[in-house]
Order: structure tokens, then C-alpha cells, then sequence
């Protein structure tokens, strides 16, 4: 039994890694690599056996956003050439629902660039949501950014399942990442969405030339806030952003990092989302065994590889889509 057996048993039997054995899955040497996917596929199966889950976003507004993110092509500090529109009407959101049931993704994701919702967005969107949910019975996660007093019950009375609003990075790094809004004023939008029964989506984006500490920081925060999704993110360089350039990711590393996640967050959904193409290239089949979660199509300025791909991957790697059996009883 290796030493990341040994590991595993121990998140197993209900304990928690300490900072040092964090840190030395990321500090894995790339010889030992198979040996860590192997110990982190035994927390993955113990807890969600073969069944993958798909997501979908959609991205109903894009641009036009007045906060900083150094990392975010629609932010006000990027000139990224990218297409700039207002809310999209309920059609087509609608629209992109009925796209994702075809796709067979159990999770629809309704993004919206920007700061926060306008009471006029949100009642857009819920509007779409009761449609959706009655046509589709697909689950609902809404991303609209911070919310003000009262929105997240509007969310939880149209049916909006999961909310997602990234912490993105550690509270110590989070400065040199965006300065218009705070690391709390995240933290308060979680909670506030649980404060309604709404289960809470919030991941992290890798890569932004934070130290090995920060990523465990990230990881033991969202352990803290119970979020039930954990979307990890690797940084996916735009050209036009403050982060233009920073290539600071392989493969090999971004498996580590999958695994450290499922090691502290073992019972949450692992997400391997935006720059997941880029940055695990043929990889990316062996980061099915940490992570129990993917998105399909493309993300919100940067293009996704193409679906039958993604299914074919999960089927080669002897997984199968979680949704896949619902939509098959639904159709019967």
C-alpha cells in the first residue's frame, strides 16, 4: 500500500489531512502521479461510484461588467475582443434549456455578467426558471453576482436549485485579483443563498499566480462553507486582461490539484470547469477520477471542446453520465 493509500483511508474513515500532507499532493512527484489518481479514485468511488454529472452555461450577459477581475474578459479593465450584449430575453434562455436537456446535463446554468442583478434581470430569469423547470425538470444553478436584500428568495421561489458565486481565490491573494469588491462580500452572497435553502456552488480558478498555500486555503475555505459544487477552474490566459500571458500550469499539476480537492472536500461535487481543455490536454480523461463533474459546450468567452467528444471520454473511461438514466425514465 503506498503512502497515498494510506492517505485515502484516512479521509475515509472520516479525518481530515493536515496543511503538510496537502501540500504534498501538489508537491507530488510526477513519478508517483498514478499512484495519487489511484488513492484519489477510492474517495471518488467510495462516494459517487462511475456517475459523471454534466453542466451547461449559458452566458445571458456578457460584458458590460464595471468590476476589476484581472482574470475575466468581460471585466472593465479588459480589452479582450469579445461579443457585448444586454440580458437575453426568456426565448432565449429557454432555448439554451432545451439545448442542454438534448445534451443530456442535469445541471442548467443561467450566467450573467456584471456586479449584480437589476430587479428587472432577476425577474427575467425567474420567469425563464419556472418554464424551465416545467418543460425540462432540469436543475437550475443561477450565477449572477452579488446579491442585494431579497433577491436570493425571489431565486428560491421561482425554483432556482444552486447558486454559484466563486470565492476564486484565497482571501490573502484576493487583492491582487480585484479590488472592487471584497473576499467577504463573496462569502455574504454564499450565505445568504443558504439562508434559503438554496445549495451553494462556489469553486476557484487555479493558476493565477497564487502560491501552493493559497490553493490550500481554497480548498479548506470551501470545506467551511459547505459548498455542495466546487467548480475548479484553471486559469485560461485571455489576451486584453491584467493576467494576459501567465502560463503558469501543466497537466500533471492540475491533476494534483483536482485530487487535493477531492482529499479535503470528499463528499462535495468536484467540478473540472473553465480551462479544462487548455490546461489538462490529453489528460484530461485521468481528471475523471477526482473529479465526479464537468462542464459540456463552451464556457463564457472561451470555447469548450465539442460535446461527442466529452460523452466518448466518459464512456472510454468506463464512466457514465449521471443524468443519462433520469432523461431515460423521464422518456418512458
Amino acid at each position: 500500500m503506498t503512502k497515498w493509500d494510506e492517505l485515502a483511508d484516512v479521509v475515509l474513515e472520516g479525518q481530515e489531512i493536515g496543511d503538510a500532507e496537502a501540500l504534498s499532493i501538489l508537491n507530488c512527484p510526477d513519478d508517483e502521479l498514478l499512484g495519487l489518481v489511484n488513492a484519489t479514485y477510492k474517495i471518488r468511488h467510495h462516494y459517487y461510484g462511475n456517475k459523471v454529472k454534466l453542466n451547461m452555461i449559458i452566458n445571458t450577459k456578457s460584458g458590460i461588467c464595471p468590476e476589476n477581475c484581472g482574470y475575466c474578459s468581460q471585466s472593465t479593465r479588459s480589452s479582450a475582443p469579445i461579443e457585448r450584449y444586454r440580458m437575453m430575453d426568456k426565448e432565449s434562455i429557454l432555448k439554451g434549456a432545451k439545448q442542454a436537456y438534448d445534451l443530456s446535463a442535469g445541471t442548467y446554468c443561467i450566467v450573467a455578467s456584471g456586479r449584480g442583478p437589476s430587479d428587472k434581470e432577476l425577474d427575467n430569469v425567474t420567469e425563464a426558471v419556472k418554464e424551465i423547470k416545467d418543460k425540462y425538470q432540469l436543475k437550475i444553478c443561477a450565477c449572477l453576482g452579488l446579491l442585494k436584500p431579497g433577491q436570493a428568495e425571489k431565486l428560491k421561489e421561482a425554483g432556482v436549485d444552486r447558486y454559484n458565486h466563486n470565492i476564486n481565490t484565497s482571501k490573502n491573494h484576493h487583492e491582487q485579483i480585484t479590488t472592487t469588491h471584497t473576499y467577504d462580500d463573496r462569502v455574504e452572497t454564499i450565505e445568504k443563498v443558504k439562508e434559503q435553502g438554496i445549495s451553494p456552488c462556489s469553486g476557484v480558478i487555479v493558476g493565477m499566480r497564487e502560491a501552493k498555500e493559497d490553493v490550500v486555503t481554497m480548498a479548506r475555505s470551501l470545506k467551511v462553507l459547505d459548498a455542495d459544487s466546487i467548480p475548479v477552474n484553471f486559469l485560461h490566459a485571455i489576451d486584453g486582461t491584467p493576467l494576459e500571458g501567465t502560463d503558469e500550469l501543466n497537466p500533471r499539476y492540475c491533476l494534483k490539484v483536482l485530487c487535493l480537492f477531492r482529499f479535503i472536500n470528499p463528499t462535495k461535487e468536484i467540478r473540472i470547469s473553465g480551462g479544462r481543455e487548455v490546461n489538462l490536454g490529453s489528460l484530461q480523461p485521468l481528471g475523471l477520477y477526482a473529479a465526479n463533474s464537468i462542464f459540456v459546450g463552451d464556457y463564457l468567452t472561451t470555447a469548450g471542446q465539442e460535446t461527442t467528444a466529452d460523452h466518448r471520454m466518459i464512456e472510454e473511461m468506463g464512466f457514465e453520465v449521471e443524468f443519462a438514466d433520469k432523461k431515460q425514465e423521464q422518456l418512458v
